[in-house]
């Protein structure tokens, strides 16, 4: 009961906040539909393959598509989302776009200064100015009609390169969060939890080990740079979108530029669309293409439609929550130095016991033959135990990954994956407890544990002390299920 108060009492509290209905998105107008009307896409195109020099000399492979027809083309430049960011994935719309009478560029995101725990948006935002200014120079662009689009994390960057330059002329903003990177993970979280009917005990799990997570992009602010965008803007979302509060991120979008005089944007949700606009990672949404095309075509006069916001209409349940930053007793830096703890523990015994062999002392002189080796096959079990219960969620915590992108057959796997972990924080505390007895039991008999033995027991019972104050604050042992 003790270990389950702990992970109750103790910060941080996470509790999601139904989202309260905005009037706007009650019911949105239809999409217009001169904005869906067919786009000829007959056109033939020319294929090249250039490098963008970025402004510490990374050099990144580009692939420029555009029209053979004469005459200066709208163009635009592809910012990728999170990931590698590799230059084929855009090439099915690039090459659309293309044979539209768009020139499009499509480059292959930098590795360096860009990875998994720390990434510069501003950086990101100085190439792709780099890749806009080598579109804009060709004769067959017309710069007054060259922007930049961008996807998910790609979002953010847009906005930072539109608001450092009069260079973008416009700005497509395809599933933008326009929350902090944090808030967007937790949303997502949360939604993908209640789709594979997790326990609640796994978000409280999840939600704690994210607050130990330090990463230095995860509580950026994108709306400070969308208050100076002054560029028109297309920002695109899905109504089946899994990965970002689309409402919470539109409503933060016209707010931003409202604050920042710019009314010249035009928001437009599509029926089913998933985070990619596609529907269920297959085809693209229907009217996407063709919205984006005419939208770029048409600019100037489509950059103030009107009707701002319009098509399918969207539904979210909770509002984006961030997630509290942890207590120094569950930083990452305590974390880490515990579960040394614990492994150092876990090994004390056997080095210590090697280390009296090679001295060449009889383990038999210092121990109890009858009362030692019972103990120690505890001790062995409960480090075994311990290794299996680690690998067990951070299995789990993978398994959740992979679901976010294919969920099928989730649900099982998803309770037997808690089930495990469960199973084994209780054997942990079981195997605790009953090791303590039979150590207590033997002294009280008169066994007198040698310097090795005292090592070990020290080592092995404090080390799973420690790891169950850690699963119990992870919510390992808390009711109900």
């Amino acid at each position: 009961m003790a270990l389950a108060t702990v992970g109750y009492i103790l910060p941080p509290p996470f509790d999601p906040t139904p989202l309260r209905v905005d009037p706007v998105f009650r019911t949105l107008p239809p999409q217009p539909q001169a904005e869906t009307r067919p786009v000829a896409t007959g056109g033939r195109i020319t294929t090249q393959d250039v490098t963008v020099t970025a402004g510490d000399g990374t050099a990144m492979g580009a692939t420029i598509r555009a029209p053979v027809a004469p005459g200066r083309h709208p163009a635009l430049v592809f910012v990728q989302g999170a990931g590698p960011g590799l230059r084929g994935e855009f090439t099915t719309q690039a090459e659309w776009l293309a044979r539209a009478g768009i020139v499009t560029l499509v480059y292959d995101k930098r590795s360096v200064g860009y990875d998994f725990r720390h990434r510069d948006f501003d950086l990101l935002a100085d190439d792709a100015l780099r890749a806009l200014a080598l579109l804009r120079a060709r004769a067959d662009v017309d710069p007054a009609r060259a922007g930049l689009w961008g996807v998910s994390e790609g979002s953010w960057v847009v906005p930072i390169a539109a608001a450092r330059s009069s260079d973008v002329s416009f700005a497509v903003l395809v599933s933008a969060p326009n929350v902090s990177p944090m808030r967007q993970v937790t949303w997502a979280l949360g939604e993908q939890l209640d789709r594979l009917h997790a326990p609640s005990g796994v978000r409280e799990l999840l939600i704690r080990a994210m607050g130990a997570v330090d990463m230095n992009f995860l509580r950026y602010d994108g709306l400070p740079a969308l208050r100076r965008v002054h560029q028109p803007v297309l920002a695109l979302y899905g109504t089946r979108d899994p990965s970002i509060p689309f409402v919470e991120s539109s409503r933060a979008l016209t707010g931003a530029l409202a604050d920042g005089g710019n009314l010249d944007y035009t928001i437009r949700y599509l029926d089913r669309a998933d985070h990619g606009m596609r529907i269920h990672g297959g085809p693209f949404a229907p009217g996407y293409l063709q919205t984006l095309a005419n939208w770029v075509r048409g600019l100037p006069e489509t950059a103030r439609p009107a009707v701002r916001i319009a098509g399918a209409t969207p539904v979210q349940r909770f509002e984006a929550s961030d997630v509290p930053a942890a207590p120094w007793y569950a930083g990452s830096t305590v974390v880490g130095l515990t579960l040394c703890l614990a492994a150092a523990g876990y090994v004390a015994g056997p080095v210590a016991e090697m280390v009296v062999r090679l001295r060449g002392r009889s383990p038999a002189a210092e121990a109890n033959a009858r009362v030692w080796p019972p103990i120690r096959r505890r001790f062995r079990r409960m480090a075994w135990t311990g290794l299996g219960l680690l690998a067990s969620v951070v299995a789990f915590i993978t398994l959740l990954v992979l679901f976010s992108v294919n969920q099928a057959g989730a649900w099982p796997a998803v309770l037997a994956g808690w089930l495990v972990i469960r199973i084994l924080a209780l054997l942990m505390l079981l195997q605790e407890v009953t090791a303590v007895a039979a150590v207590v039991s033997g002294v009280r008999e008169g066994w007198r544990p040698g310097r090795s033995q005292q090592v070990a027991i020290a080592g092995v019972l404090g080390g799973t002390g420690l790891l169950l104050v850690a699963a119990a604050y992870y919510g390992l042992f808390a009711l109900p299920w």
